[in-house]
């Protein structure tokens, strides 16, 4: 119906027949068309009508995800990131370990960019719920063959922990223990940042209530 957001699907002459040398992909997304002879195609995007019958495009289905309760549009922070101006390429991924889901950012830039610097760009745009747990600089993106880049390919975060500084005070040696059991690592330093070595809002109330 008309204002509804559904997926943007496409028939007619001009359709092609399905993706070269891969039918699991085809059968996913060339499918009987409900309203005429032939196949549609799917393409992943979203979109509705308008009243004039034009198409507004709201983005790719695929990156809309849920973590922690909220649902986020990956390129919106892939937008945010990108106006930080140094960037030539960004990318947000969700990636699960177990029941633990983390959005992760990966980007390319001309010159030194850091993990503080995005965090405190988007920080100062963008919930702090859409803010990326890790930030992860590629000399180059990996690429389909397709030359679009492959999600798959992109390699797994780790916590950056610093040069190791041991808590000294009592109260410093049991942050840094309880810091360690919310976060699930060891040596934890008093150098360390929260954010940039697996925390996030939910794990930050845990580690208030302790």
């Amino acid at each position: 119906p008309i204002g509804v957001t559904g997926e943007l699907c496409i028939a007619g002459d001009g359709l092609a027949l399905g993706y070269l040398n891969n039918d699991l992909l085809t059968e996913e997304r060339f499918v009987p068309n409900p309203f005429g002879e032939g196949k549609l195609y799917r393409t992943g995007d979203m979109a509705s009508w308008t009243a004039e019958g034009e198409v507004i495009y709201y983005g790719r289905k695929d990156s809309q995800v849920k973590i922690r309760g909220y649902r986020i549009e990956l390129g919106e922070i892939e937008e945010s990131l990108l106006s930080f101006g140094s960037l030539r390429r960004a990318v947000v991924n969700l990636h699960q370990k177990g029941s633990e889901k983390s959005l992760v950012a990966y980007y390319t830039a001309d010159g030194t960019v850091t993990a503080g610097d995005l965090r405190s760009w988007l920080q100062a745009r963008l919930p702090q719920y859409m803010v990326p747990d890790y930030f992860i600089e590629l000399d180059e993106f990996p690429l389909t063959g397709s030359g679009k880049i492959d999600r798959r390919s992109l390699p797994v975060p780790e916590a950056q922990l610093q040069a190791y500084r041991s808590p000294e005070t009592k109260t410093e040696q049991v942050l840094a223990r309880i810091w360690e059991e919310v976060l699930g690592k060891e040596r934890i330093g008093l150098d360390d940042n929260f954010f940039e070595i697996g925390g996030h809002s939910l794990k930050a109330i845990q580690v208030i209530s302790r």
